[in-house]
């Protein structure tokens, strides 16, 4: 679209790797170091892993997720993800609503929308009358413990590259003292 409309070589795609990019590469990794001991991830517009910091690491390795893997794919295909997810139902609905909130702000996406109708085949899906609480968050199961979180997501505001406008940076934070101090109690 962006070539038939004359603006293919204004709005390039680099990765991460390209030389124009360390910048942003070496922040985004500064930021989600920094947000140790708390789980932190970037995603792309397709929900990929693109990097994690170690928290976020360990926590999506109890449900096979790596670096390069889909995390939609997780979303709707595997069980091992709704196995590690205490609240799955809670958190599947948030997920049904949040693709189908970013596929409306991106104009509709297929990839997205697909996930979505994935996606309510195994949920009762909200309705549109359905109040949304003020978070929802996910309690991880890893191991013996388990882990209630909730995310902020950040993207970048000044971005003029299609890849890094689709970047994604995840924050997740305790949800309840305990989560607090399993966190700070493994980063000791």
């Amino acid at each position: 679209m962006l070539q038939a409309a004359g603006f293919a070589q204004s709005y390039r795609r680099r990765d991460l790797d390209h030389e124009q990019m360390v910048h942003v590469r070496d922040e985004v990794t500064w930021t989600l170091q920094r947000h140790d001991p708390y789980p932190a991830l970037a995603v792309d517009r397709h929900w990929t892993l693109v990097m994690a910091n170690k928290s976020a690491t360990m926590l999506l390795a109890s449900a096979n997720i790596h670096v390069g893997d889909s995390m939609l794919e997780a979303a709707i295909n595997s069980d091992e993800l709704g196995d590690s997810i205490v609240n799955w139902p809670d958190v599947a609905r948030h997920i049904h609503t949040r693709l189908r909130t970013e596929s409306a702000y991106l104009g509709g996406d297929p990839i997205l929308d697909a996930a979505a109708e994935k996606l309510a085949i195994e949920i009762q899906p909200l309705r549109d009358t359905d109040l949304l609480p003020a978070i929802v968050p996910t309690t991880y199961r890893a191991g013996n413990l388990e882990l209630s979180l909730f995310s902020t997501i950040s993207q970048f505001g000044t971005a003029e590259d299609i890849a890094l406008a689709d970047l994604k940076i995840e924050l997740m934070f305790p949800a309840d003292d305990a989560t607090r101090e399993m966190l700070l109690a493994q980063a000791a």
